[in-house]
């Protein structure tokens, strides 16, 4: 009988999906890659998805994020997820937490216990605090690096954060992290040289540009490295 997974199946086998079915994946950052990386997770049978950020959506949004649309403008991004993704996956269980990563929030969060975190979010004090707990409590962690004015897919690879290059945020993370004590970071990132220029926000504040498809790009690339990994299917994902 067909199935919501009977494409899955081929792939990762009966074992591989009841194992992804006992995982739970915190994601944190819902925007253009979180976003993507959640849907994809939720899809690809993740049992539980932890879905952190206290933005709300914004029409600027809506040119690269799964669950900004007209209709969801002002609602904060995390119940937006919450609703799409029970509508694609009735039987999934998700946890939200409307906060921003912090010093103040960071015990909160580590309550919140899973397999795997992905970092999809552009702070960077905030991405030092997240790299710390996963480090602290040995939780495999991807963080996403810098994913504005990119333009070719192509370029985005994974690494060591140590061993990255080009990529602005990569150089500012590295330092951070260093200082941090950070060992090891797996991260996605791209080389690229950034294209075009700077966007102008609400607040009159540059921002980076971004495209339709190069954040969903991202967040899928890491709802695959954390598919394959959770459910044993490929083991140099790690």
């Amino acid at each position: 009988m067909e199935t919501q997974f009977s494409r899955l199946t081929p792939i990762v086998g009966q074992k591989g999906l009841n194992m992804l079915k006992t995982k739970t994946v915190m994601v944190v950052g819902i925007g253009g890659v979180g976003s993507a990386c959640a849907e994809a997770l939720a899809r690809g049978g993740v049992g539980k998805l932890i879905l952190i950020d206290d933005d709300i959506i914004k029409v600027s949004n809506i040119n690269r994020q799964l669950f900004a649309l007209h209709s969801t403008i002002g609602i904060k991004k995390v119940y937006a997820a919450e609703k799409r993704l029970k509508d694609i996956r009735p039987d999934i269980c998700i946890d939200i937490l409307p906060i921003f990563v912090s010093i103040k929030t960071i015990e909160i969060i580590r309550q919140k216990k899973c397999d795997l975190i992905i970092d999809a979010i552009d702070d960077t004090d905030a991405k030092v605090i997240l790299a710390k707990l996963a480090q602290e409590e040995n939780i495999p962690m991807y963080a996403c690096m810098g994913t504005g004015n990119k333009t070719d897919p192509s370029m985005f690879c994974f690494s060591d954060i140590y061993s990255t290059n080009t990529c602005p945020l990569c150089r500012t993370m590295r330092q951070k992290y260093k200082k941090a004590d950070i060992e090891h970071l797996t991260v996605l990132y791209s080389p690229e040289e950034r294209k075009g220029t700077l966007a102008i926000d609400e607040d009159n504040k540059k921002v980076p540009g971004s495209t339709s498809y190069i954040p969903p790009i991202a967040g899928l690339m890491l709802a695959g490295r954390a598919l394959l990994q959770l459910s044993n299917f490929d083991s140099a994902a790690s």
